[in-house]
């Protein structure tokens, strides 16, 4: 027999204190996604906010005093569920926890749905941030993205988001796309840092083999960028918004002061956050998990009272090592290193990957951008040294 939720949740509940979301629809895939989406010209929204309550209801179930200091809709474009789904999307949330006073409750939205009606809804429902996938503000590398929106429409939904009260908004870009394109990465850059945003996330492009890209690329019609222009990419772009007062304050992202991503600093921080929606991810200290990735399995799944449950796995001793020197290396803060690991891995200081966070006499460490470009390395090296 099936396990059913109920009877897999606990007596007790861990204390998340955050909480994503997936919501996995879309108007049209684009090449470079491997995400879990569907795309849907009719969003099936009171289907799949039952699915979502379902879900939610056996894992945080009545009574437990769960009170969330960040709540995140992602995908997918969450933005598509529209005014009115996005508000009961929230209302089956509250149904079984809390949002404590300031919570930081961020949508994921293109260009396209943002409009003053759906940014009055949204706020009013109580959404305070937006993250909008921009992504370039070059025309044509807009089309060979499969993105909707057109680089005005996104200036104006930057407007719209002002306008409407919903002025904390994080812009998505995409650095590195193949040289062919001729696409202009300061060009892109100028115009982001024209629309002033709190915060801007970076991404380097990907080829992932299951996508309209990555079919691409096998049948030779796409070369990806080369590394040194990955590189210098990446330290344009840390050299220009630090110069224009935003803090590189993790790998891929910048912020004003005070603004930093609050949702997602908590993952770099290793603390449990709840995951519900298909192919959402969840930690609850020990165990992560992961829900099955398709729309219409884990809609089932959840509506027979099974658990959408893909995978788990219980962390080790030792991935809790690895874990920890990858996330503390991920942000400025950095972490603690001893004297021995800091003359093992001089060379590192030396070349200019790795400095000391307040002085010369400070154990703890960060990465320099030229270091983040080498994250993979130079975590995997730190983590064998503290496993001997």
């Amino acid at each position: 027999m099936n396990e059913t939720l109920e009877q897999h949740s606990r007596s007790t509940v861990p204390l998340y204190r955050h909480a994503y979301v997936h919501v996995p629809f879309c108007a049209r895939r684009c090449s470079y996604c491997d995400f879990s989406i569907v795309v849907r010209r009719q969003v099936p929204v009171d289907a799949y906010v039952d699915a979502v309550r379902r879900e939610l209801a056996a894992r945080v179930p009545a009574g437990t005093d769960l009170a969330l200091d960040t709540l995140y809709f992602g995908g997918g474009t969450p933005s598509r569920l529209g005014t009115r789904g996005v508000a009961q999307l929230l209302d089956a949330m509250r149904e079984r926890v809390m949002l404590c006073d300031g919570a930081e409750v961020t949508l994921e939205a293109n260009p396209e749905d943002i409009t003053p009606d759906a940014v009055r809804a949204w706020r009013d429902a109580g959404v305070n941030r937006l993250s909008i996938g921009v992504q370039t503000f070059d025309e044509t590398v807009l089309a060979w993205m499969h993105r909707v929106h057109d680089a005005e429409a996104a200036k104006r939904a930057v407007a719209i988001a002002r306008d409407g009260g919903l002025a904390a908004f994080s812009l998505d870009l995409i650095f590195a796309v193949p040289h062919a394109l001729s696409r202009n990465w300061t060009r892109d850059l100028d115009q982001a840092l024209a629309l002033d945003p709190d915060h801007i996330s970076l991404y380097g492009l990907t080829i992932e083999p299951h996508t309209p890209l990555g079919r691409w690329s096998a049948r030779g019609e796409v070369t990806e960028s080369p590394e040194e222009s990955y590189e210098l990419e990446f330290l344009e772009a840390n050299r220009r918004l630090t110069a224009a007062g935003y803090e590189h304050y993790e790998v891929s992202n910048f912020a004003k002061t005070g603004r930093r991503a609050v949702h997602n600093s908590a993952y770099w921080k290793g603390v449990p956050y709840l995951g519900v929606g298909p192919s959402a991810h969840g930690y609850d200290g020990i165990t992560r998990r992961w829900n099955i990735a398709a729309y219409p399995a884990w809609q089932t799944a959840v509506s027979h009272g099974g658990d959408p449950l893909a995978g788990s796995e219980v962390l080790t001793a030792e991935n809790r090592v690895a874990e920890a020197v990858y996330l503390g290396l991920r942000t400025i803060d950095g972490l603690e290193m001893a004297e021995s690991e800091q003359a093992a891995l001089a060379s590192w200081f030396d070349a200019g990957w790795l400095e000391s966070v307040d002085s010369a006499h400070s154990r703890r460490v960060r990465c320099t951008p030229l270091g983040w470009l080498r994250l993979d390395r130079l975590a995997a090296d730190l983590t064998s040294l503290r496993s001997h």
